[in-house]
This record gives structure tokens, C-alpha cells and sequence, in this order.
């Protein structure tokens, strides 16, 4: 069935992250105005501005400086030589993909929101250009990465956890590279004919009282239009992006968390009854995964918290989309504006999970960053369980894990 709505309101609610929105009826300049040429790029026409501007403008700089230096110290600690194990590839791969989605688009959300020139029309065309791939393209094709790396992470530890004899197999080093490089091409060729499915044009407007002032108009590139028609290109992109990208990972991890949970619980069991047997050392190991696990679990939790609402949404939009309206655009952009900004401030957070329940990652901070601090002691980081998990420090009877 045919899109009963056209492409602007897919660029208005559908992106995973900090999507561009356009005024294409020719309406209002931004602040209301009337205007003689439709079809000019202006964030405020649909953006909720009275929110977005206090979340983008005046939070948003605060949240980038400490997402950077929060996930910058996880990739500066991950890639110690002690530290570097296949879960922890995955991890500093998410840290990166995660900083890089805010961090491409922050120029432009400085611009526009704390330099406040979002009702300003957007010129030249490079601009126009700059500001599509910049705060939509690049943006969504990262936090995509992020997504698999993230499910990745989870499928990797059930095969620790539950099968750990294919893990010697399937999880070594060189196969989890392959995995992340894998992912970052899928990624990058799902999101790169949206670098070139648009065309800017600059036309001149009247705008608040100036005659000829030069802004952009979109228009779809031509072989989106008459080679593969509008319908069909973005059927098949969100089509993709709700199964790939929203509902069958988010699914997927639901899945693997109440699996690992149930795993966890079973460990401690056996656990429990080999203190009993005083079978200590087997007994360490098992505490060690379990804590291991219950990191990861948190840090799985966490991404769902905020991507589940977003699924929900975009799954919405593709019914109201193509089978029965049934969705109103005002709440729905609304919606993702939240939800984006809480995918953003979710990021620093992954940091706060690693100092609280790591203690091999707390110590390798405090060796790489405080002075004076005790040195570890990696005398067991290649044997025992640790082989297999992110337990690669020394033996403790504290309820953590040595990351």
C-alpha cells in the first residue's frame, strides 16, 4: 500500500536520532510570516522550538562536554593492554559510536539553538547540505552501529554464560574485529543513499519584510523520484529501519536479558551450594561471572529504557504511514524530541556503570589518572575464567566485577 503522507513527516518523526524538520507548504517564515516561495528549509515550522531550544541549546553543551570526556576515559581505559578481551572491543566500539552521534550534529544544535538562528531560513545550499548530513545522516547511521554493537554485546555474553564451549570458537579477538567491522559497514550502507537522495536549490523569498532573500528548497533527487519512485524507496528504507534497527533488536535484547537473568539466578544457585561443598575457588569464579553479567545487564537496561520508546513511535508512524492514520504528528514530534534527548543523556551514563561495578576499570583509572594509586595486579588476566569474560584482575570477595 502506498505512503498516505509525504516524505516530510517521515523526516520529522521517524530518524533514531536528532532529525532535521522542514517546512515544505510554503506557509510561514518561522515566526509566522507569510511568505511567497514554499519549499525553504526552516527548523522552526515543526521543531516543538519552546522545548527544544532549552534541551538543544542550553543542556545539550553540557551533555556533549561530558559525553566526550566520559566516553574518551572508557575508550582510554578499554585500550589498555590488560584490558583488552572481545567484550571489551565491543564496549569501546559503543563508547565511540555513541560519542560520535552527538558529536557531529552539536555544531549545528550551537547554532541554531544556543546561538538561537533556528528561525532563521538556512543558506547556502552548502549549508542546507552540511545540515542534512550533519544532524540526520551521519547521526542515524551511528547510533545504528551503536544499536548492534549493543545486541552484539548482549549475544556475546549469552554465549559466555550459556554455551561457554563455543565461546573458545566464536568469541576470540579476531572474529568479534570482524563483528565490529561488519557492523560499521552495514551501518554505513544502510544510511548512504540518504546522502544523496535530496537535492538543495537555492531560491529567493520575502521574509520578515526583505525582498529577495536567498534560502534552500528541497527537492528529491531524481533517480528517488522516477527510478525507484518515492513509495518504494521509503517503504523499503523504514521498512528496514523498523525491523532491523528498532523492534528486532530491542526485541532481541529483551529476549537475551531474561535469559541472562535466568542464568545469573541458576549460577547463584549452584554457587550457593558449592560454598556449601567449601568448593571456594569454583565458587569465585561463578561470583565473578554472575557480576559480569549483572554489568552487562544494566547496561542493556539502560539502552531499552530509552530506545523502546522510540521503537514504539516509529512503528506507529509506519502504520499511520501505509494501513490507517492514526497517529498525531504535534505529539508524535514532540515525543521524539524527548526521547532523543534522553538517548543523549543516557550516553555518559555507561562511564557511571563501569566506576560502580567494575573494579578492575576503577583501578586502571585511578592508575592512569590519579597519582599515587596502587598498581593491579594482572597476574591472573590471562587464566581461568577470566579468558572468556571481563573478569581479568585480581581475585576479591567483593559483590563486583573485575572489568
Amino acid at each position: 500500500m502506498a505512503w498516505t503522507m509525504d516524505e516530510e513527516n517521515y523526516t520529522a518523526v521517524v530518524p533514531t536520532y536528532l532529525s532535521g524538520v522542514f517546512d515544505f507548504n510554503g506557509t510561514a517564515d518561522g515566526d509566522g510570516n507569510e511568505t511567497d516561495v514554499g519549499g525553504y528549509l526552516n527548523v522552526t515550522t515543526e521543531m516543538p522550538v519552546r522545548y527544544a531550544r532549552p534541551m538543544y541549546g542550553y543542556v545539550m553543551p553540557f551533555l556533549l562536554l561530558v559525553t566526550i570526556v566520559a566516553n574518551t576515559l572508557i575508550v582510554v581505559v578499554l585500550s589498555k593492554r590488560h584490558m583488552r578481551t572481545p567484550t571489551n572491543v565491543v564496549l569501546m566500539s559503543m563508547a565511540l559510536s555513541d560519542m560520535f552521534t552527538l558529536l557531529f550534529p552539536a555544531p549545528w544544535l550551537f547554532y541554531m539553538y544556543t546561538l538561537g538562528n533556528h528561525y532563521k531560513p538556512l543558506s547556502p545550499v552548502e549549508s542546507c547540505y552540511a545540515w542534512y548530513a550533519m544532524n540526520e545522516v551521519i547521526p542515524t547511521m551511528f547510533h545504528t552501529a551503536s544499536i548492534w554493537l549493543t545486541l552484539a554485546l548482549a549475544v556475546q555474553r549469552y554465549i559466555y554464560v550459556c554455551h561457554a564451549p563455543v565461546a573458545r570458537t566464536w568469541c576470540t579477538m579476531p572474529r568479534v574485529l570482524k563483528c565490529v567491522a561488519w557492523i560499521s559497514v552495514m551501518a554505513s550502507l544502510h544510511q548512504s543513499t540518504r546522502f544523496v537522495d535530496r537535492t538543495y536549490e537555492p531560491v529567493k523569498i520575502s521574509w520578515r519584510g526583505q525582498d529577495s532573500v536567498v534560502v534552500c528548497r528541497m527537492k528529491h533527487a531524481y533517480w528517488v523520484e522516477h527510478w525507484v519512485t518515492l513509495d518504494v524507496y521509503f517503504t523499503l528504507y523504514y521498512a528496514f529501519r523498523v525491523i532491523f534497527v528498532h523492534t528486532g533488536p530491542c526485541i532481541s535484547l529483551v529476549v537475551l536479558n531474561l535469559l541472562l537473568f535466568r542464568a545469573m539466578r541458576d549460577a547463584q544457585l549452584k554457587r550457593d551450594k558449592l560454598f556449601k561443598e567449601n568448593r571456594k575457588n569454583e565458587c569465585k569464579r561463578l561470583r565473578d561471572s554472575n557480576c559480569t553479567t549483572l554489568m552487562l545487564i544494566v547496561v542493556v537496561t539502560v539502552f531499552l529504557m530509552t530506545e523502546i520508546p522510540l521503537a514504539v513511535v516509529t512503528v506507529l508512524h509506519i502504520i499511520s504511514s501505509s494501513i490507517k492514520e492514526i497517529l498525531d504528528y504535534s505529539v508524535a514530534n514532540l515525543l521524539v524530541l524527548f526521547t532523543n534527548f534522553f538517548i543523549i543523556v543516557s550516553y555518559p551514563i555507561n562511564f557511571a556503570i563501569y566506576c560502580g561495578m567494575s573494579r578492575q576499570f576503577r583501578e586502571t583509572f585511578k592508575e592512569l589518572f590519579i597519582r599515587g594509586s596502587v598498581q593491579i595486579n594482572r597476574k591472573h588476566g590471562a587464566g581461568g575464567s577470566s579468558r572468556y569474560s571481563l573478569v581479568n584482575g585480581p581475585r576479591t570477595c567483593t559483590n563486583e566485577s573485575l572489568l
